[in-house]
């Protein structure tokens, strides 16, 4: 079973940056789809940018062009790179592996292994 443990977040002014990490452990995460998504207050977990087990890259519209996702093996991490940052990227941001088909990346439902989250707040 893998565990995943994101930090990285904070409060950060609108238009700057920041950097989420996810550290997994209790497996390689070389063989999962490993994804970011995003919870905000009242609404419902949605993706945010995901790198297939073969290499493949998502990114929700929301983000794309801002963010990106990428994975080191050796180290067995995951991260988000989050720039220009506006208000409404401001949410519980949860790091996520899956196996299975990359056509349900973008659905939470599918996800076998979450982390507990790390708040991220834009200021305006």
């Amino acid at each position: 079973q893998v565990q995943l443990v994101e930090s990285g977040g904070g409060l950060v002014q609108a238009g700057g940056s920041l950097r989420l990490s996810c550290a997994a452990s209790g497996g390689n995460i070389e063989p999962y789809h490993m994804s970011w998504f995003r919870q905000a207050p009242g609404k419902e977990r949605e993706f945010v940018a995901a790198h297939s087990s073969i290499g493949g890259y998502y990114i929700a519209d929301s983000v794309r062009g801002r963010f990106n996702i990428s994975r080191d093996i050796v180290k067995n991490m995951v991260y988000l790179e989050m720039n220009v940052l506006k208000p409404e990227d401001t949410a519980v941001y949860y790091c996520a592996a899956e196996t299975g088909t990359v056509r349900n990346l973008r659905d939470p439902g599918t996800v076998d292994y979450w982390g507990h989250g790390t708040q991220v707040t834009v200021s305006s």
